[in-house]
């Protein structure tokens, strides 16, 4: 019998695979395609202080290998989630829920992030810090170790649970914000977040997405999603979870050789609803032709 368990931060789950935020919804939807509760656990949709309705369309645009999104947030609001969302999940998912929370200042970061720390359901909070800092020009939180810090430090002063930063690889830097934010108390790290790109009607001769430009995610973005962990994992003491381009079993041990713990499947899910549980099925045969025992001895094999 193969150990596909893993412990982020004290909590155990019972395999690495994790669907990622923005691409599961609160789960209510994926539940009618198989049992959910084989995951790890998963990341519900990132939520922020106030309702959004999210940016014009047309946001998603096809690529080569990936996909193209500018969904904006859109999200039913800190307030709907705890008093609806999160009732109805517990209906139908029996673990704890990584609770991913975007704001757009340091005050929403730490209001939102105070409260869904009261809620049992959730295991671990994890910080989106690509969202534009408003008194700031726009510029994303992720893109400066000090901006990255100052919202860690923020919502570490008021919460309990394990808190982990989302972190943004449209950087020059990424290990200079991920010590950052280990300097400021993060107790790990989730990485990568989506990478910026677009596409251009070329009968239209425009952008196809309206807002011009957003987040490319999907295989194509594997080896720097690899790349970029196995960096960070070498300069950091706290735990990672990988995340960026998984759609196989052999991604998922790749990450973790990397030094990720646990790994998030993004894109994959909106190609396919039972990509995640494909991965989490094969895991074993995948173990087993690689002579693994246990996952968690590989957890940085390859550093």
């Amino acid at each position: 019998m193969k150990d596909t368990s893993v412990v982020l931060s004290g909590w155990r789950l019972d395999n690495p695979v994790i669907p990622a935020s923005g691409t599961f919804g609160f789960g209510n939807e994926f539940k009618d395609f198989y049992d959910i509760n084989i995951l790890g656990t998963f990341s519900f949709k990132g939520t922020t202080r106030e309702a959004r309705f999210g940016n014009p369309t047309p946001r998603i645009a096809e690529c080569t290998a990936g996909m193209i999104n500018a969904v904006g947030l859109q999200n039913p609001g800190i307030d709907r989630v705890i008093a609806e969302e999160l009732p109805r999940l517990k209906r139908y998912f029996r673990k704890p829920v990584i609770a991913n929370i975007s704001g757009f200042s340091i005050e929403e970061y730490a209001y939102c992030c105070e409260r869904i720390d009261r809620e049992e359901q959730v295991g671990l909070i994890e910080v989106n810090v690509s969202c534009p800092n408003v008194r700031h020009g726009g510029m994303s939180f992720g893109t400066s170790p000090e901006a990255a810090a100052e919202v860690t430090r923020a919502v570490k002063a008021v919460t309990t649970k394990p808190v982990y930063i989302k972190l943004s690889p449209n950087v020059t830097d990424i290990v200079a914000i991920a010590r950052a934010c280990e300097e400021a108390g993060a107790d790990g790290l989730c990485l990568i977040n989506t990478m910026l790109g677009m596409r251009i009607d070329t009968m239209r001769r425009r952008p196809v997405i309206a807002n011009t430009m957003g987040g490319f995610s999907g295989a194509a973005i594997f080896p720097v999603a690899l790349r970029m962990v196995f960096q960070v994992a070498a300069a950091c003491r706290i735990p990672v979870i990988g995340c960026g381009g998984v759609e196989t079993p052999r991604d998922v041990i790749e990450m973790m050789m990397a030094g990720a713990t646990a790994v998030e499947v993004g894109a994959a899910n909106l190609r396919d609803p039972y990509a995640s549980k494909k991965i989490v099925e094969g895991l074993p045969a995948e173990m087993e032709r690689l002579g693994i025992e246990r996952l968690a001895d590989i957890i940085g094999c390859a550093q």
